[in-house]
């Protein structure tokens, strides 16, 4: 017998389906304007004419789901990393837009007649952020991180790409760690530490043992919520004062050119936030109610997981958090930047989703500035798993859609040979 709750949730990652044997993969390295390394690689298929770009600022997409589907479908592939990969802890926002203009100007040089941007979970953030700076002038580009760093946006060549696509697309990493970060938290350097008011793996506050779905009042979810973002502020000010700090320290070195001032410059330190597995929704089934499993994009019991090590920003430098995990600094906002975008978008929302909910994805077509947009449900987890074991998965329906919906803007003339 296997115990409660054992294989909730199970089934979040899927294996992506065989590309087309006539699919033809290069692999390209590139050179960004502040001359920085990416690398990427296009797959394409014979007389694609089209080619779909999927980025995520901190995931490697190179296998995605979605790269067989679009290729099956006439669609050229490419799949980029940021400079930063894997390794989220230096990721700036504003750098990682630099590499997708790389990439984005690349395929403009190879030949497509259309570029498309494919924004899956946080690609989808970063994305729109990119078309909201790339669509404006020059000279009102961001020209600096929010802690301050010149990153030049503004000298740089981003070409805009012909549309947006969309797939399980979460706010972007500050609004998505705002409502994962546990509130109860009351020592940053001791991850125990707990104000049991706050706790929501609490029977008191509402948890119940899974598999049972917990109940909160909205009265807690209310003051857990304020907490939240309390805490989030209180970690933004630490942020601050340490890059303050080097700031400050680099213009001595300026003048004395001493190497106890480089040193204090360089020696800002890491931030560690601990206990990013909270969010309410996880455990109580009837916030945002929608088809998703009970459990968290981590696990089936995040009053476990929450405690342990995985968790979005658990480690970052004061630069990073800023420009990445805060939600009240980071620029990589989709909402705040989707009134930027004007070319065609389509939004696949997934209808077990664990990080975009019902609101959410409504409030994001709304806030794009298009005249051509679409919202479609397919039935799915986040990371495109079908939502019954058997099923069509949520990557081969989302796929279906954008098929169709490119087809009626970008027609294909590839021949595909399965």
């Amino acid at each position: 017998m296997s115990r409660p709750g054992a294989n909730l949730g199970a089934g979040r990652y899927i294996t992506a389906n065989d590309v087309p044997h006539s699919t033809v993969v290069s692999a390209h390295e590139l050179t960004t304007h502040d001359g920085a390394t990416v690398a990427g690689l296009l797959r394409t298929v014979p007389g694609a004419t089209t080619v779909a770009v999927l980025m995520h600022p901190r995931q490697d997409f190179s296998h995605h789901v979605l790269v067989p589907e679009l290729l099956r479908h006439g669609y050229a592939v490419w799949t980029q990393n940021t400079r930063t990969g894997l390794n989220d802890m230096t990721l700036l926002h504003e750098q990682a837009l630099l590499d997708m203009a790389a990439g984005h100007l690349f395929l403009r040089e190879y030949g497509f007649d259309h570029v498309v941007s494919v924004g899956h979970s946080g690609g989808a953030a970063l994305a729109t952020y990119y078309i909201e700076q790339a669509s404006l002038e020059p000279g009102l580009r961001d020209h600096t991180t929010p802690g301050g760093k010149p990153v030049p946006l503004q000298d740089a060549t981003m070409p805009v790409p012909d549309g947006l696509l969309l797939m399980a697309p979460h706010v972007g990493q500050g609004k998505l760690l705002e409502r994962v970060i546990d509130p109860s938290v009351t020592d940053e350097d001791d991850p125990l530490s707990v104000d049991p008011m706050l706790d929501p793996y609490n029977p008191a506050n509402g948890f119940q043992a899974p598999p049972n779905s917990s109940h909160y009042t909205a009265e807690f979810v209310h003051e857990y919520r304020r907490a939240q973002r309390d805490r989030i502020q209180q970690i933004d000010e630490r942020a601050r004062e340490r890059v303050a700090e080097s700031a400050r320290a680099r213009s001595r070195y300026s003048s004395t050119h001493d190497a106890v001032d480089r040193r204090e410059a360089l020696a800002s330190g890491v931030i560690v936030v601990h206990r990013t597995d909270a969010d309410l929704r996880s455990v109580d089934l009837s916030i945002d109610r929608n088809e998703r499993p009970y459990g968290s994009l981590f696990g089936s019991r995040p009053d476990l997981t929450n405690y342990g090590i995985v968790g979005f920003g658990r480690v970052t430098t004061p630069e990073a958090w800023l420009s990445t995990w805060s939600a009240l600094s980071s620029r990589a906002n989709l909402i705040r930047c989707a009134g930027g975008v004007r070319v065609p978008v389509l939004l696949v929302e997934l209808t077990g989703d664990q990080a975009c909910f019902p609101a959410d994805a409504r409030a994001m077509i709304e806030a794009f500035g298009s005249d051509d947009k679409a919202h479609v449900r397919v039935a799915g987890k986040h990371f495109g798993a079908a939502l019954v074991e058997g099923r069509t998965s949520g990557a081969t329906l989302a796929g279906e859609s954008m098929a169709k919906w490119l087809g009626l803007r970008f027609p294909t003339i590839a021949v595909v040979s399965m």
